[in-house]
């Protein structure tokens, strides 16, 4: 079976390396893109492929059957509305756009066109996500992910990341949509309110390096989210734990992976998970591969997508409206 040509789209993304493996072995990868070339040379010896600072001319090479959009927020919709006119398939990152407007229409455009996309939301499916699932249906879930801090950005040839009219924001929209992800699937419901707070007091940057969210349904299903640049650099790369109170039980996972659950005739069992997400990218390009014929079924949509991002922008706009009240 002939392997689908594919392009890359902002390839300097720093995700892009956790695919490259199963990328290189799933696809024919026949072109690359990123605004920085020599950043990208070394992926395109291991792809080989050509690169080409101008991600358009990419489009135009023959029988182009995916796609994956990297890159700056502010610049997906263009990217993916370019390869809806194309009828291109394609994966893009979170967040799309810098927007709730911008990714509602990206969506709408593929549904309109019949494009399939779908979103590495990596942490569904995954050991602690599989593990929380334990507690049954949750009432409430408490999830805190602090990754490392905003200077990692500069280091990994991504600053775009600390400004927000690139980004759209900071750990709120890059971190956020995994969790608040992982809540909405678990009470197979959307959000209905949604409480917040955003800050930048520890590293003073223009994008917030902390943030908490109080996502509510309207089944009265509660999850607190807080997500974070507030880890030091580290190889032990962040700090992370979970914990769900549902129909069945009581679930919890520490930054260490030990688990616990605890059903409601009081018995419990241990055990230790992997909580590291890194290598939750390597099986997700392969489920692109094996589903990219049935529309990436049983993947993320561009509409849980939206249904993620809309308490996420929500508290963006505000924190940017209630600035003068803290």
């Amino acid at each position: 079976m002939s392997k689908t040509r594919t392009i890359i789209l902002g390839a300097s993304h720093w995700h892009v390396p956790l695919y490259a493996r199963a990328i290189g072995e799933e696809h024919q990868v026949v072109g690359i893109s990123d605004d920085n070339v020599p950043l990208v040379q070394g992926l395109a010896k291991a792809w080989g492929a050509p690169v080409e600072a101008d991600w358009r001319m990419l489009l135009d090479l023959p029988e182009v059957g995916l796609a994956y959009v990297f890159g700056p927020h502010n610049g997906m919709t263009e990217k993916c509305l370019a390869l809806i006119e194309r009828g291109i398939p394609f994966v893009v990152e979170k967040p799309l756009g810098t927007s709730l407007a911008e990714l509602s229409q990206v969506r709408k455009a593929a549904d309109a066109a019949g494009v399939a996309a779908t979103v590495p939301l990596i942490q569904r499916g995954g050991p602690a996500d599989r593990w929380l699932a334990k507690a049954g249906r949750p009432a409430y879930q408490r999830i805190s992910f602090i990754a490392g801090p905003p200077s990692r950005y500069l280091d990994n040839g991504n600053p775009w990341m600390l400004d927000p009219a690139t980004a759209g924001g900071g750990c709120l929209a890059n971190l956020g949509p995994h969790f608040v992800d992982l809540f909405l699937q678990a009470c197979d419901e959307s959000a209905v309110s949604v409480h917040s707070r955003l800050s930048s007091a520890l590293h003073g940057g223009a994008v917030e390096d902390h943030a908490s969210l109080i996502v509510t349904t309207p089944s009265g299903c509660e999850a607190i989210v807080e997500v974070g640049y507030a880890f030091p650099g580290s190889p032990l790369k962040r700090y992370c734990s979970y914990t769900s109170a549902g129909e069945a039980g009581f679930a919890s996972v520490d930054s260490d992976g030990s688990a616990t659950f605890t059903a409601l005739d009081g018995t419990t069992e241990s055990a230790v998970i992997d909580v590291d997400s890194d290598p939750l990218y390597d099986p997700f390009v392969r489920r692109v591969a094996q589903t990219l014929e049935d529309g990436f079924r049983g993947l993320p949509t561009l509409a849980e997508l939206e249904d993620v991002m809309r308490p996420i922008w929500q508290a963006y706009d505000d924190h940017h409206g209630g600035e003068e009240n803290g």
